[in-house]
């Protein structure tokens, strides 16, 4: 079973405005991997201890705004040196984010695993009928209400 990370996106306002961010780090990075296939890297201090885990169809969760709201499949995890001397871990994220139903979660510092069980659910984006089935309604105001046991 797969396990995941969760994570704060930073000094981020909406899930438009991380996708902005990564293509930005995209194209200053020139991150091409073989065919010209776009990767997104993300660098923490440490490496994951459960990487296996991870990296057998696992996702970083992002929080943004007190609620997980994307998600992206994690691709590769390395360790890395930079000149500096100070040990890293690359994490390579497909480029892709997927909106996930909103879910709400506490501020913290560095990732946390979360088991495939308690992963939110993908928001359908376009169907009509998201997985919120809140009938169109956008993802806030679905989230508010399905808080408040309305949905």
């Amino acid at each position: 079973m797969a396990l995941h990370l969760i994570k704060m996106a930073v000094g981020v306002a909406s899930l438009e405005a991380l996708a902005r961010r990564q293509r930005d780090r995209i194209e200053r990075a020139g991150n091409g991997e073989g065919e010209g296939e776009a990767v997104f890297r993300h660098y923490t201090r440490n490496v994951p201890r459960r990487a296996p885990q991870l990296l057998d169809g696992g996702s970083i969760y992002w929080i943004i705004k007190g609620a997980i709201r994307a998600r992206q499949p994690i691709r590769a995890i390395h360790r890395r040196t930079p000149e500096e001397g100070r040990k890293r871990c690359e994490l390579q994220l497909d480029p892709v984010l997927v909106a996930t139903m909103p879910q709400p979660h506490r501020a913290l510092q560095g990732w946390r695993y979360m088991e495939d069980a308690d992963k939110p659910e993908d928001l359908l984006l376009g169907s009509g009928t998201d997985a919120a089935d809140g009938d169109g309604l956008p993802p806030d105001m679905a989230a508010e209400l399905r808080a408040l046991g309305l949905l």
